[in-house]
């Protein structure tokens, strides 16, 4: 088997858990390696750290499956790390027979299996390959989700930029397994959602957010809503029955806030709630402190690094306006799904969009991905998902001049 020897001062990471290999971390490749095969990881000694699957266009070049020296076949390792995601996502009280038939099967490095993330939608799995490793072993992972799940269907919803990361083009039929149907239908804590295929983000719904749903259902009781970019309005629903007065849900799609008022109707909340079509930010600064409760929901303004700084910016735009929206003493859910911006960075950009709405807010809560998307210990990257939850006060004195 070929080899990747890491540069000296590149091992630690890996030999602690890191999952991924960058480029500039490659010393030299030995073995006649080429895209997509199984490749040793070694350090300038020759110690074996573990294999993972090439990718020599990517600024990634390998992400491990394995770590150590291990004799099992990339076949036997997918059984294992698919049976031990079933079993794990059973104990979470998830799957067929529960209130949540809507979840991530499969979370990439979370799971063992980077570059495959499998999301389930009842009987229907949808899924992505984001490395041309896994890419090119796609009939073998389809084969194996059939003999363990059993479903009705399996989609190919591998995002286009994955593709031309990695060097390798999409297939042209989605539908890799069974019927194909014409809307995604499942459970999440009861609520019974449909999407339209022609609708579906990502792999069609953000599962990661579901204790997030829950924390607002029961913040909700009394209180008049803002859901900005709400897609289908699982936020929503959430407020709605948790008791809210008044939900105003937004969304750019059109169609979105169109399955979304069906959703509020079949569930008898079609009074409470409003959806329109607009955008978000320009809802926001209409809103003038007129809402007990806002959640900011936005898509990923960083996809890499590099857009790190102008998304810091955005990210700060965006808690402005949240803080305006919100009444003194209101609520405002504010979260960033951008795996480049940490934490820290997320709560600055809230504390300085807070003082320049002139307003003080106070973190009650920190809020990540739901536990159907785990994160190994030494991957800081996979906690991409951070929501802040804080009460906004007026400034207790004049703030200074903006510098």
């Amino acid at each position: 088997m070929s080899s990747l020897v890491l540069k000296p001062g590149h091992v630690q990471p890996v030999w602690a858990g890191h999952p991924w290999v960058y480029a500039q971390a490659v010393l030299r490749a030995e073995g006649g390696a080429i895209a997509g095969d199984e490749v040793k990881i070694v350090d300038p000694r020759g110690n074996v750290l573990g294999r993972g699957f090439y990718s020599p266009k990517s600024a990634l070049a390998a992400r491990l499956f394995v770590r150590g020296e291990d004799p099992r076949t990339f076949e036997v390792i997918l059984r294992e790390r698919l049976e031990a995601a079933l079993a794990h996502r059973k104990a979470l009280g998830l799957g067929a027979g529960t209130l949540n038939t809507g979840y991530r099967l499969v979370h990439a490095e979370g799971d063992g299996l980077p570059g495959l993330i499998v999301d389930c939608f009842g009987d229907v799995l949808v899924c992505q390959f984001l490395t041309l490793g896994m890419f090119l072993r796609r009939e073998l992972v389809v084969g194996m989700l059939v003999k363990l799940m059993g479903p009705l269907a399996i989609l190919d919803r591998t995002p286009t930029r994955a593709g031309t990361l990695e060097g390798f083009e999409l297939a042209s039929e989605p539908w890799m397994y069974g019927t194909p149907v014409e809307s995604l239908s499942f459970q999440e804590r009861g609520f019974r959602f449909e999407i339209p295929m022609g609708l579906a983000q990502k792999t069609g719904f953000y599962f990661d957010q579901r204790e997030v749903r829950a924390r607002v259902e029961s913040l909700a009781r009394g209180a008049r809503v803002l859901d900005a970019y709400g897609y289908v309005g699982s936020f929503t629903l959430a407020a709605a029955r948790g008791g809210a007065r008044e939900i105003h849900s937004v969304d750019d799609n059109l169609l979105a806030t169109e399955v979304g008022a069906r959703l509020a109707h079949d569930h008898g909340y079609g009074e409470l709630v409003r959806f329109s079509k607009n955008d978000a930010r320009r809802e926001l600064a209409a809103a003038r402190a007129s809402y007990d409760l806002v959640i900011v929901d936005p898509p990923r303004l960083a996809p890499t690094r590099s857009s790190q700084k102008n998304a810091l910016l955005a990210y700060a735009k965006l808690a402005e306006l949240g803080c305006r929206a919100v009444k003194p003493g209101g609520i405002l859910v504010f979260c960033s799904c951008s795996a480049a911006v940490d934490l820290g960075r997320l709560t600055r950009a809230l504390a300085a969009g807070a003082m320049r709405a002139n307003v003080t807010p106070f973190v009650l809560e920190r809020h990540f991905q739901g536990a159907d998307h785990p994160v190994p210990a030494a991957f800081d990257e996979g906690l991409y998902l951070k929501v802040l939850i804080a009460r906004i006060e007026p400034l207790s004195s004049a703030p200074a001049p903006a510098p």
